[in-house]
């Protein structure tokens, strides 16, 4: 939910006239944490605890143990995913087919999934945030009956700084014809008088999406408890030429110098993605402009459409309607298809409502993503207070339905990340942990130039690994790096069809295991692998290896994540990682790529989990500089309404 402060393709023949639906009538209607002051250790030297072991035999040549299973007598998976039928993207883990064998969780287990400091609802299922008199809120699609998807209403928790939550009661529920089937993604728009209007994508009575108007009831109270749907809701139908299901998800509005305020809705026509524009003065009466914003064949369904300004020469971020030579705008969608949210740099044309993006190579849809790990329908908006871009995305879970009802809740929210421009490679962005996340890290440890030799494992002693921010920095030797020859192969190199941190080559994988136990049967390595072609240029790989991570092997997801990172001539390799339980997220070089990953372990949990130092490279050595923050748990409760 974003917030406002203040040639011939097939999208060439979208038609603009209104479909108007016909009148209906409407039917009856475990305990956070306290922080601990911090305590920093320092170690400057390891090497007499290096293990010289090969990760390789490790990964690969290791017998896990045999978890005990259960057979569950036929298919686990469905023919049609859950939202599938309803117009919406896949809201399942579904990476198996067939019959399988399934592990023996116990309550432990599941208990440690449960993350410490992201925000997630009480129980059940979950799926955007503003600013209001000193509070941050978050309305998210929520479940209140199961753990999964289905009946969503929106959930609502506010924050006075995004990492201590007070859940609230329900903000809007489904009980009108225009929303029955569900109250979708909307936006918030606070206008210059202090006002805020809520756009949201209604499923009907009849499976049509509709966008919907609602308002706080009190505009004076800073929790926001109450809101009211507009009486002649729905403000906007789908257009003729738009299937009825393949309209939502509007975003904030943005006013340009005519006075009017725009909105933005994905869409589809034939397999074209698509962003449809809207003009209104009074926020009830929508005006759908000529053509389209952008579009790319061939990409299918966008939804969750974000579309912001960021600054190219400064390090602060934008109101949504701010304008100017030395501006950018980022058009971002989630793609239907498979589930991935991707984002490109262009300029927008508001008088001809078009935007066009600095590289084509690099549209939406076929160019970067915001993350390429579990990370989608995100949605960003602008922090008054500090001047900056924030953007949250929905974390879905890596196991299957099954666990998910007998732990009882399931999926959460990223931590909140900073978005600026990146100004030094003028093609990315970058997304960082909001400070606030700082004042959670307790005790330090650092290691300071540890020598990793190739198949080298290093354990580092900092306790337990299951909540842990780590900022890690590593230094390839460069004159092994100039002599090595190039390796055909490593040309063609891809996080996800490579061997994963087992793949030993030349100049990688190396980096860190988080989430690993003593005897290294469960480990989640984080790693760069660095690949020479044969004209002698390099290119960075930032991956995430989920092969190894847990025994639960038929019920979990294990893949392997990750892209190519661009690595300045001046810039060693640098990665953040904030590993909290079962959700390990990774920032590197700054956050222009980032990965999030969902883990499962079942022996490296509580005290087991720990962190390594590897190089699994053949040739080359690396100087790691590593620093280790333990992490408090946030305060997420339920507000005490009773004492208001």
């Amino acid at each position: 939910m974003d917030t406002h402060y203040s040639t011939s393709h097939d999208e060439d023949h979208v038609p603009i006239s209104y479909s108007p639906l016909p009148d209906l009538p409407d039917p009856a209607g475990p305990p956070a944490k306290g922080l601990r002051r911090p305590l920093k250790v320092f170690a400057v030297t390891l090497a007499s605890v290096v293990f010289l072991l090969s990760l390789v035999a490790l990964v690969i040549h290791q017998s896990p143990q045999t978890p005990v299973t259960v057979d569950n007598g036929g298919s686990s998976m469905e023919t049609e995913g859950r939202g599938v039928a309803q117009g919406v993207s896949e809201k399942s883990f579904r990476g198996f087919s067939g019959r399988r064998l399934s592990f023996n969780w116990t309550s432990s287990m599941y208990a440690w999934q449960r993350t410490a400091f992201h925000f997630q609802p009480e129980k059940n299922w979950m799926n955007g945030p503003l600013f209001h008199m000193g509070w941050y809120h978050l309305f998210y699609q929520y479940n209140p009956d199961s753990a999964v998807w289905g009946n969503i209403t929106w959930g609502h928790a506010v924050s006075r700084d995004m990492i201590h939550w007070l859940y609230l009661p329900l903000a809007m529920v489904p009980d009108q014809w225009f929303d029955l089937n569900g109250v979708w993604t909307g936006s918030a728009t606070i206008l210059p008088s202090g006002e805020i209007v809520m756009l949201y994508t209604g499923d009907t009575v009849d499976a049509v999406q509709v966008q919907n108007l609602a308002y706080p009831a009190n505009l004076s109270d800073p929790l926001l408890l109450n809101w009211t749907k507009y009486e002649n809701n729905p403000v906007m139908v789908p257009p003729t030429g738009i299937a009825s299901d393949k309209f939502r998800d509007p975003t904030s509005m943005w006013v340009r110098p005519d006075g009017y305020w725009r909105v933005a809705i994905g869409s589809l026509v034939n397999t074209t993605g698509i962003v449809l524009v809207y003009k209104t003065t009074n926020f009830t009466d929508y005006e759908l402009l000529d053509g389209i914003l952008h579009g790319v064949p061939g990409t299918g369904m966008w939804e969750c459409v974000d579309f912001y300004p960021v600054l190219i020469d400064g390090d602060y971020g934008l109101d949504t309607s701010d304008f100017g030579s030395n501006i950018k705008h980022v058009l971002k969608a989630s793609m239907d298809d498979n589930r991935h949210d991707y984002y490109a740099l262009g300029t927008y044309d508001s008088v001809n409502n078009t935007w066009t993006p600095d590289n084509p190579e690099l549209d939406v849809g076929i160019g970067l993503r915001l993350d390429y790990g579990k990370f989608y329908a995100s949605k960003t908006f602008y922090d008054p207070v500090k001047k900056r871009r924030i953007l949250y995305g929905w974390i879905n879970e890596g196991d299957l339905e099954s666990d998910d009802l007998k732990k009882g809740w399931a999926s959460l929210q990223s931590m909140p990340r900073n978005i600026l421009h990146d100004n030094k490679t003028g093609t990315h962005l970058l997304q960082w942990p909001i400070d606030e996340v700082e004042s959670l890290r307790t005790n330090s440890t650092e290691f300071e130039d540890v020598l990793l030799e190739p198949g080298s494992v290093l354990p580092l002693e900092i306790g337990s690994g299951s909540q842990l921010d780590i900022a890690a920095e590593f230094e390839v030797d460069k004159e092994t790096l100039e002599t090595i020859l190039a390796v055909e192969s490593d040309a063609i190199y891809n996080c996800s069809t490579s061997a994963g941190a087992a793949g030993r080559a030349t100049l990688g994988p190396f980096g860190i295991l988080v989430l690993a136990n003593d005897e290294l049967s469960e480990l989640t390595p984080i790693y760069f692998y660095i690949a020479k072609d044969t004209d002698g240029s390099y290119k960075t790989f930032f991956c995430s290896d989920l092969s190894r991570s847990s025994l639960a092997e038929s019920d979990v997801d294990l893949s392997i994540y990750g892209s190519t990172v661009p690595v300045l001539e001046d810039e060693n390799l640098t990665m953040r990682v904030l590993v909290d339980h079962s959700i390990v997220e990774g920032y590197s070089q700054g956050g222009r790529t980032c990965i999030t990953s969902r883990v499962y372990p079942t022996e490296a949990i509580y005290g087991a989990a720990r962190l390594f130092l590897f190089n699994n490279a053949t040739s080359v050595n690396v100087t790691a500089t590593i620093k280790v923050w333990e992490m408090s748990s946030a305060d997420i409760h339920p507000y005490p309404l009773d004492q208001l």
